[in-house]
């Protein structure tokens, strides 16, 4: 009758076997570290630049505890020391050592903190759990974002717009500029002049455009109507953000803050993020693809030779340090990407980033590939306003709407690329213009004092259980401290963001399960009050206490599934760890505890008397 068959003592053992491993790394301190991290898009973290740096490191008689490669997402490079003082000085010396030109340093150096749980644990993703702003502080991010760089990138599309129709209909433009925020179209005469007006009417309908005769070549201005100049920068405001929110998903922080702040700026907070350097790193990178041809011809490589750089043409460095001039004309941005996902070369096994293309972007790589075959184009990512050729092949033959990147990259590059170009474009660079660490709002000891309160409250609660209801208390209170391990274990796994209010729905989380106890403790009494058996009196106490338990708790669980649909912020994180507390609390005061009654007293064939308390019977 009170008997578990093996198997659910196996799920039990194995289940708080791993609840006490993921809960193990929280009580392991936090560790003085050294981050290293790239600063550009060609310059990657690996293995050489660990060996590097620990070589580095051996010079200077500072003997590093460990290193970490994160290869991931943003690839860094974490040395943990021995000490504060050890933390100070190895910054110094890799910051020399690292970037010989400090105006343009290849690589960021920062303080940071890591976990000094065992190897073993973190080989097992067994990590600490984060605490909030509010109890330990996170990262503040206050970005500006170049709203005049959207709209000139917006002029720029429509250059090539321009160009295009007045091609199509056979207009010849002697030349089509951007002068500031103004795009300039000059033309022969007035008769160019006056055909291309409808042309261009049509093409450009988000413009307003004049004719102005001067004396020479006749020119047709084009300003951006208000309306359309106002929409751009809402968008571009608009899509910076739904960008860094994609971001900031795949850092794995939980509760962000991510607002808009006035006109122009944004605000982006991420509490309980330890991996500052890796935050930075991917929030602030503006990688962005275009695609431009390469000016070959006899005026353009005469003009490089002699150092020179025509009006029409950037000067860009290939990945082997050769200049190449690019002409300013975009064929495709990231704008017009569908998809990006890195692969390897069937022929040649290296690493390739397969891009997709939308419509308006794939019928102009036909147009221009078309036009221009045994020519160079020239992709180029470009990264805190610096552009970087990545690759610049010759178009072979008719280009479509699918086509590769390849080039001289390594697989986890080419991983960092397409999750780059995927997670969206910044629709205009950003520039942090305040960048803080934020210290716990209450302070150290207000967190200890929450931590000692949650200590003496199931104290309390424990010596209460014991008094009252003997060694069903006893297990009861084995049974919430279960609870209590899964909970955290769970929170850990997530890489849960904990901040007060998470702490309450803690707290409540334990009440609830106690809660559970003391009905099925009641249950049992009433049963016993009503001279079951008291083999008969455990089956049917847990039995019938269980609808009870059920149902409070599937109505608990409904309000907060609520607070997490509608909630946000401090909500949404109560709703996440109270949802959670619900499951493990069913889990502990039902399955465990009564797997631990099984064992004391299933065995017994002839059982007298129950050690739950005084059984009060009516006279």
């Amino acid at each position: 009758m009170n008997r578990y068959p093996l198997w659910k003592y196996l799920v039990i053992a194995v289940t708080l076997a791993l609840g006490l491993l993921y809960t193990l790394p929280n009580f392991f301190p936090l560790a003085a570290t050294v981050q290293v991290a790239s600063l550009k898009a060609t310059v990657k973290v690996d293995a050489a630049l660990r060996d590097k740096v620990v070589a580095t490191l051996g010079d200077a008689k500072i003997i590093p505890v460990q290193t970490y490669l994160d290869e991931g997402l943003a690839p860094s490079l974490r040395v943990r020391l021995a000490s504060d003082e050890a933390q100070l000085q190895a910054k110094d010396v890799l910051e020399k050592a690292l970037n010989a030109d400090p105006a343009d340093p290849a690589y960021v150096v920062a303080l940071n903190r890591m976990s000094s749980s065992p190897d073993w644990l973190t080989a097992i993703h067994a990590l600490p759990m984060y605490l909030g702003l509010d109890l330990r502080g996170g990262v503040h991010f206050l970005m500006q974002v170049d709203m005049k760089s959207a709209v000139t990138k917006r002029i720029d599309s429509m250059l090539g717009d321009a160009r295009t129709a007045l091609r199509d209909k056979g207009i010849r433009a002697q030349s089509i500029t951007r002068d500031d925020l103004k795009l300039e179209i000059k033309l022969a005469d007035n008769d160019s002049a006056t055909r291309a007006m409808p042309v261009l009417h049509e093409a450009l309908p988000d413009m307003q455009l004049a004719q102005i005769p001067d004396g020479g070549p006749f020119r047709i201005e084009g300003t951006l109507l208000p309306a359309t100049l106002k929409a751009i920068q809402s968008n571009a405001l608009k899509q910076n953000i739904s960008t860094l929110h994609n971001r900031v998903n795949q850092l794995g922080t939980s509760e962000p803050v991510i607002q808009q702040q006035g006109q122009d700026r944004i605000v982006v907070e991420l509490p309980g993020m330890q991996d500052s350097i890796r935050a930075k790193n991917i929030i602030g990178r503006t990688a962005t693809l275009q695609a431009r041809m390469v000016d070959s011809s006899p005026e353009a490589t005469s003009a490089l030779m002699s150092g020179s750089v025509p009006l029409s043409d950037e000067k860009f460095l290939e990945p082997n340090g050769l200049p190449l001039l690019v002409k300013k004309d975009v064929i495709f941005s990231g704008d017009n990407l569908s998809d990006a996902q890195p692969n390897t070369d069937q022929q040649t096994g290296g690493a390739v980033v397969n891009l997709v293309l939308d419509s308006k972007g794939a019928a102009r790589v036909r147009g221009v590939s078309r036009d221009n075959i045994g020519q160079r184009m020239a992709l180029i990512l470009f990264e805190k306003g610096k552009g970087e050729i990545i690759t610049a092949p010759v178009i072979r033959s008719e280009l479509g709407a699918r086509f590769q990147i390849s080039g001289s990259m390594t697989i986890p590059q080419a991983n960092d690329t397409a999750l780059l170009l995927r997670s969206g474009a910044l629709a205009a660079p950003m520039e942090i213009i305040e960048e803080r660490t934020v210290g716990p709002s209450l302070g150290a000891d207000n967190i200890r004092r929450g931590f000692l309160s949650t200590i003496y409250g199931f104290c309390a609660i424990a010596i209460f259980m014991v008094l009252y209801y003997a060694l069903f208390g006893l297990v009861s209170v084995v049974a919430l401290a279960s609870n209590l391990l899964l909970l955290i274990g769970l929170l850990s796994i997530m890489q849960a963001t904990v901040t007060l209010p998470g702490i309450a729905a803690i707290a409540l989380a334990l009440g609830m399960a106690i809660d559970s106890n003391v009905l099925i403790n009641e249950r049992i009494r009433e049963e016993l009050r009503n001279g079951t058996a008291p083999q008969s009196a455990i089956a049917a106490g847990y039995e019938r206490a269980f609808g009870t338990i059920f149902d409070s708790n599937i109505t608990t669980l409904i309000a907060g599934l609520s607070l997490l649909a509608f909630g946000s912020g401090p909500v949404r994180g109560f709703a996440v760890v109270h949802c959670l507390g619900i499951a493990t609390s069913i889990f502990s005061s039902v399955f465990i505890s009564r797997g631990i009654i099984n064992l004391l007293y299933g065995g017994r064939k002839r059982l007298a008397r129950l050690a739950i308390g005084q059984v009060w019977k009516p006279a």
